[in-house]
């Protein structure tokens, strides 16, 4: 019997929030509490690339599984798997969480204990999303991860917090019934074929599901995660749940939170409903493409750099949602490659805004200009993941990108010129926001008394810039864990629509 590595990975943030709670929440005690944290996550981080090295990239099975009973009436198992496509995002995770709190050090001071408690316990909900195969625990995780968002914006956020918090769970609940309804009908269906309820993924890969009630499933799944992207459309929450979460709250919910919905299309979207999702494919194709494009031109009109970025990962998403359409080894592939890019250099965004927003107290970019002669190095570093996150070759963001474009390009090559502009768009949009904050004239005395980088920045950001530079230059090191899973995925969705196309053909 192995270490259950994966449970510990869901437990040991939990035992971190239950022995914040008996430290007495005083003043003196914040750097204690804070310390508490920043450890708890630290050695998540580090059991992560304990399971990374640990890990079988030639596989394409889920590896490390615990199975236990949980109702077994209902078929419902406390099961846990992790393959390639999972175990990146559980590493992301892992990564983020201590950053986002190291982010936060100087900006939360009111309800330091709570506002820890609730960051490890979103850590723990998040890597039990990407971690669970039994479908039900898997809804559980998913649900469990909205109680601590929304606390940390209605909270900790700014002044339209309330409203930004309400809108972000009302949105994201709506979609969740959809698929819970779904999950029950796929768990009812098994019972039929085979005389058993099962949540079981595995098991439900391979049960054959009439055209028509796939469609039905399909959709109920499908807006679910629209929402969470949040694709076009369902993006009118984002912009307004990043502009009022504090800092620690945008890091989290760019870099992982919004990589749910497009990791719940690829597990189980796509393979469980392949019918429908060949079917909807050019749907989902099109929203992606206005997306990016609505997104990057909204972008470019922002006057504050919190709202600017936010509208970039509506635009950046898309890519991502386009490149799972296309249903080939490269544009799923490239996908699953640009959920992470996208959650290292727009983690690194939002960290970077926050940190001028901790200096001056505002994010309006008019307020700021002549940064490069009062603070260079903080520009030094601005100016990499800026460049990273539009996609310049040698950084992380050029290889999703090229991947996505190609996949793209091979199944409708029409979505790929037109996916294309938002490149173009994307480098218009974030080198002027550059160029307005950091060059020319310095415009205020508030701007000239700034200081640079300080040692715990430093530590916040120096490593989004490497992992940045790292995945930019040894691609394929990220790349071979995900290729087998890729495959068996697609294998799944062709296995599984093949039968319906020869029945059309007839």
């Amino acid at each position: 019997m192995h270490f259950p590595i994966l449970s510990s990975l869901i437990a040991v943030p939990i035992v971190g929030a239950i022995l914040l709670l008996f430290v007495r929440d005083e003043e003196h005690s914040e750097k204690t509490i804070r310390a508490i944290a920043l450890i708890v996550s630290g050695l998540v981080f580090l059991e992560t690339l304990l399971l990374w090295s640990r890990f079988d990239a030639s596989s394409a099975e889920f590896q490390f599984v615990e199975r236990h009973d949980w109702i077994p009436s209902f078929g419902i198992s406390y099961l846990l798997g992790v393959d390639g496509i999972s175990l990146l995002l559980v590493v992301l995770t892992g990564f983020l969480t201590p950053l986002a709190l190291l982010g936060s050090w100087e900006s939360v001071h009111k309800r330091v204990k709570a506002f820890s408690i609730c960051i490890l316990l979103l850590e723990s909900a998040m890597i039990g999303v990407f971690l669970s195969i039994d479908l039900f625990l898997f809804y559980v995780f998913w649900d469990a991860m909205l109680v601590p968002m929304y606390f940390l914006i209605g909270i900790w956020g700014y002044e339209r917090r309330i409203y930004a918090a309400v809108k972000f769970l009302l949105y994201t609940m709506a979609g969740s019934v959809l698929m819970l309804l779904a999950i029950l009908g796929l768990a009812y269906l098994q019972s039929v074929a085979t005389g058993a309820y099962s949540f079981d993924l595995v098991k439900l890969y391979d049960l054959s599901i009439a055209p028509r009630t796939q469609v039905w499933f399909f959709l109920a799944f499908a807006l679910a995660f629209a929402i969470k992207v949040p694709l076009f459309p369902f993006h009118t929450w984002l912009p307004d749940a990043h502009v009022e979460a504090p800092t620690a709250g945008s890091v989290i919910l760019a870099g992982v939170l919004l990589k749910m919905g497009t990791y719940g299309l690829v597990r189980f979207a796509l393979p469980l409903f392949p019918v429908a999702a060949a079917l909807f494919a050019p749907v989902l194709a099109t929203l992606a493409v206005v997306g990016i494009i609505y997104g990057a031109l909204v972008a470019m009109v922002q006057p504050d750099m919190k709202k600017l970025v936010a509208y970039s990962s509506v635009s950046h998403l898309g890519f991502v949602v386009l490149g799972i359409t296309a249903m080939n080894m490269q544009g799923v592939q490239g996908a699953v490659y640009q959920m992470l890019s996208h959650g290292i250099s727009t983690g690194g965004l939002f960290l970077i805004v926050g940190m001028l927003s901790d200096r001056r107290h505002t994010r309006l970019i008019a307020e700021y200009g002549g940064l490069k002669k009062v603070t260079p190095r903080l520009v030094a570093v601005f100016l990499i993941v800026t460049l990273a996150s539009i996609g310049l070759p040698g950084l992380n963001g050029f290889v999703g990108e090229f991947l996505i474009l190609l996949g793209v390009f091979r199944w409708n090559p029409r979505m790929a010129a037109f996916a294309a502009t938002g490149v173009i768009l994307s480098a218009t949009y974030m080198l002027w926001m550059f160029q307005r904050v950091n060059y020319g004239p310095v415009t205020s005395e508030k701007n000239a008394r700034l200081v640079d980088l300080r040692t715990r920045e430093w530590l916040v950001i120096a490593p989004i810039v490497a992992l940045a530079i790292l995945m930019g230059v040894l691609p394929n090191f990220f790349l071979r864990p995900i290729g087998p899973a890729v495959q068996r995925m697609l294998s799944h969705v062709e296995q599984g629509s093949a039968p319906q196309r020869i029945e059309a053909e007839r």
